[in-house]
């Protein structure tokens, strides 16, 4: 009976395959060939893209020449053009070396030394200035002689309103009256670009038309693109913190009581985080940060935070920073999937 089970035994355990003997039967199935890698992309593919994109006729891009347009990484510039609509050559013709009013391009510049100077370490004051939610929401203009505490007294730019405290509300008296808080109030211009250079470096060239910093700067794509570039190689503390701190913008999305005025589309649904904007609104955002001017000076760094870019013109300022931004957004997709679009 002993003898019955042990054979029975192996030979269920044969019909199993599960002697290890050189009897198993091989498995013949060949092996699959591995999924061969993405082909890389050449910056010449890449810039190929770029440019036929920003030339198009056909696109956001179209209506927004003529302007200047650049891509890089934290190495250097590595594609640009300049696109010109078709006249008598009265147009402008925008180069790397444009100078040019950016507006609210200086935000970023802003939150960036304030950053640099606090050495990452924000206060709640710092937060809330910086993602304009402090309540200093009835700021008008500076005049050109002014120093930075004259603007703030000037028409009331320093009034704060209770009514806004704690919600997104974009306006440049947030950034006036936190820069009187932390010692700026005596500069005039040439003082202000002074000390904002001193934390970012005079390789970030620019000069102010008006002490506001919220949007006094004047700069060229050359003088901006190494700001990029020092958030990109770490140069700057704020390369670490793009996207932190993000609030919600838009009043007719958000939770009640979170925002009350954007200046973008009502459609538009952007988080907006220390002195930039984060583009990822959940249809057509791709998560990039930029901080585009109302002139159309639009400035970004990719969700990657890999590639740096920039559309430089100069405009009327009604929506052009938001139209240039349609163009760069086209650009930027283009540049990272090697497909004009």
């Amino acid at each position: 009976m002993r003898r019955v089970a042990l054979s029975l035994a192996v030979l269920l355990l044969a019909s199993c395959g599960g002697s290890g003997t050189s009897s198993d039967t091989p498995d013949n199935t060949p092996t699959p060939a591995p999924a061969p890698p993405p082909p890389t992309l050449t910056i010449a593919a890449r810039s190929t893209a770029a440019d036929a994109t920003a030339r198009s006729s056909a696109n956001a891009c179209n209506a927004i020449q003529p302007f200047y347009w650049e891509l890089g990484d934290a190495s250097g510039r590595l594609a640009s053009g300049s696109v010109n609509a078709p006249g008598d050559g009265s147009v402008p013709v925008y180069t790397a070396t444009s100078v040019m009013g950016g507006a609210s391009i200086s935000k970023w510049i802003y939150a960036a030394y304030v950053v640099q100077k606090q050495a990452g370490t924000l206060s709640a004051s710092d937060l809330s200035s910086l993602n304009f939610t402090s309540g200093y929401t009835r700021f008008s203009s500076c005049l050109p002689g002014q120093t930075v505490e004259g603007c703030e007294a000037f028409l009331n730019n320093g009034t704060y309103d209770p009514a806004t405290a704690g919600a997104f509300y974009y306006d440049g008296g947030h950034m006036q009256r936190h820069g009187t808080l932390i010692g700026l109030g005596p500069l005039d211009n040439a003082g202000l670009a002074a000390e904002i250079q001193s934390q970012l470096g005079s390789d970030v060239a620019l000069t102010y038309s008006q002490p506001q910093l919220a949007g006094g700067v004047v700069t060229s794509a050359n003088g901006y693109g190494a700001f990029l570039r020092k958030m990109l190689d770490g140069s700057l503390r704020m390369g670490s913190l793009l996207g932190q701190h993000a609030v919600c913008t838009n009043p007719a999305t958000c939770a009640a009581g979170q925002a009350i005025y954007s200046p973008l589309p009502a459609s538009v649904r952007w988080h907006y985080a220390l002195g930039h904007w984060v583009e990822d609104d959940p249809d057509i955002g791709d998560g990039a940060f930029s901080s585009a001017g109302a002139f159309g000076f639009y400035p970004w760094i990719d969700a990657s935070k890999t590639w740096y870019g920039m559309v430089a013109r100069r405009g009327s300022g009604d929506g052009d920073g938001y139209a240039s931004a349609q163009c760069g957004r086209l650009i930027r997709l283009a540049w990272i999937n090697g497909v004009a679009q």
